[in-house]
């Protein structure tokens, strides 16, 4: 299966992949249903997550039900337990960047949220936008999500200083990006030009840098004010385990 799910990410546009994941994912659901991981997006649980990774195949890490990754579920617990995310008295203006099917219909059913998908490419956003030049005011947004999306964008000190223009003074977002901690100094190489390599040293054939711990000086630089949230570490060891979560995994939270 591993190999299988290896071809299928490395082969299919990821336009035509989200599309044809809402056709596999009821029948992956039913045939995998068990009691060993829970996804906590749904509530669902499960005998076995299914493997992922463009390269290397992790086990055990993609929810059949919701299709979420360990940074999904982390950041549906963080939003949940430690932020007015959810039940917010005033109503929250969101922009939510390439939305992730896991998060997509959940948000747009809060009452509490403005909420605006977009994304350059992706068939199910609002608006096909370009990050580093985006159509939307100075200072729109309370809550701004953009999470794996800054190691696609060759210029993603533009795209950060558009993130900055277009949240409001005191807004908040989060901008998760795949890291590697024990790496001081991001890495990026634009003569790596062959997919497969890329793939090897970036993590994917569409990546094009490797962050390492400077992503977040990055962002101060730019502006914002920024808080590394370990928050794994408020979790137990039974709870990492049940949502199949990566321990010590980095939530960037940014504020203006």
């Amino acid at each position: 299966m591993k190999r299988i799910f290896k071809i299928i990410l490395n082969s299919i546009p990821r336009p035509l992949l989200i599309r044809l994941s809402y056709i596999i994912r009821p029948v992956l659901a039913f045939i995998l249903k068990g009691n060993t991981f829970t996804d906590p997006i749904d509530g669902k649980s499960f005998k076995s997550f299914l493997p992922y990774g463009y390269g290397k195949q992790r086990n055990n890490v993609l929810s059949p039900s919701t299709l979420s990754l360990e940074r999904h579920r982390l950041l549906w617990l963080y939003l949940k337990n430690e932020t007015k995310f959810f039940n917010s008295k005033e109503t929250l203006k969101v922009l939510h960047f390439a939305p992730e099917q896991c998060f997509l219909k959940r948000f747009k059913k809060l009452k509490n949220l403005d909420y605006t998908t977009t994304d350059l490419l992706s068939p199910i956003a609002d608006v096909k936008a370009d990050i580093c030049n985006l159509p939307f005011t100075d200072n729109t947004y309370d809550v701004i999500l953009c999470n794996h999306v800054l190691e696609h964008i060759p210029d993603d000190t533009k795209a950060m200083q558009e993130l900055y223009r277009v949240m409001k003074v005191g807004g908040m977002g989060i901008f998760q990006i795949p890291q590697d901690l024990n790496r001081a100094i991001t890495f990026e190489d634009n003569t790596i030009t062959d997919k497969k390599e890329r793939a090897k040293i970036f993590g994917q054939y569409d990546h094009v840098r490797v962050y390492g711990r400077d992503y977040f000086d990055k962002l101060r630089s730019v502006g914002f004010k920024v808080e590394e949230v370990d928050y794994t570490s408020k979790l137990s060891e039974v709870d990492i385990t049940k949502y199949c979560l990566a321990k010590g995994e980095i939530i960037p939270v940014v504020y203006k």
